[in-house]
């Protein structure tokens, strides 16, 4: 072989070696199915009963194990809870405060300008209870990938059997959707794990899909307030177009 054409050659089989691993993350990674969301658009809103609902989804099931650190439960009145009801679920927990007059830290129970409660006190704590591994907090989550809503769906609903050729690792889950198939967190939701006071039923997808809208909100909570000065921002942006372009023909008129 000359060497001009065994380096050509070498070149070529380092970038196949190079391109491998990434042609096996897009073959692990299959592009989770577009869902119809209620607030995509210029003039999407969000759906507060399926809010409402998502909230309690992750309060009963995912809080166990997943923080929301960058909510606040006064942030419950945007999803159309009342004040009461919003202050209600401060109080079923217990925030650790102080210290007291006898300098002793205490807890109390939470009240609406409290954070969302921590399932857990550190990053240690959490490992030790997930079996090393450290469950990411949601308050962004919808935002970690570019199309986030429709991933978290698809995660959610993605559980199903392992295929017989697959051998899975010590407590991993088979999820078709995760990146190598093989997933620590377990199946979070099961049929009817959640009443909704509404009467909707309580399906995996159901459930699923509404957690998802509750997380997108709490990623981007000013999402409609920011279309809506969005869309006036254009009108008048049109109506002073049309207003130069008047003015424009007024002043020229004369001028041939």
């Amino acid at each position: 072989m000359r060497p001009a054409n065994a380096r050509m050659f070498r070149a070529g089989l380092v970038a196949l070696l190079l391109a491998l691993p990434f042609a096996a993350t897009a073959a692990e990674a299959p592009k989770p199915p577009p869902q119809p969301w209620s607030y995509q658009g210029v003039f999407g809103v969000f759906d507060r009963p399926a809010l409402q609902r998502g909230f309690l989804v992750y309060k009963q099931v995912c809080s166990a194990c997943h923080s929301m650190s960058r909510l606040s439960y006064r942030n419950l009145l945007q999803l159309g809870f009342d004040e009461a009801a919003a202050a209600g679920f401060a109080a079923e927990v217990q925030i650790a405060d102080g210290p007291n007059d006898e300098g002793e830290m205490y807890d109390r129970p939470g009240r609406l300008s409290d954070r969302f409660k921590k399932p857990f006190a550190n990053e240690k704590a959490a490992r030790a209870s997930n079996n090393g591994a450290y469950p990411p907090d949601l308050s962004l989550m919808a935002k970690a990938r570019p199309v986030g809503a429709d991933y978290s769906f698809a995660l959610l609903t993605g559980y199903i059997n392992a295929p017989s050729n697959v051998q899975l690792m010590e407590g991993m889950h088979y999820n078709k959707y995760f990146p190598g198939f093989q997933i620590a967190m377990a199946p979070p939701l099961a049929e009817n794990a959640v009443e909704f006071p509404d009467g909707t039923p309580a399906s995996i997808e159901n459930m699923a899909r509404d957690v998802v809208q509750f997380l997108a909100w709490a990623a981007e909570p000013k999402m409609e307030e920011r279309k809506r000065i969005g869309v006036k921002a254009m009108l008048f942006v049109l109506v002073l177009t049309a207003l130069l372009y008047a003015v424009k023909r007024k002043v020229w008129a004369a001028v041939h």
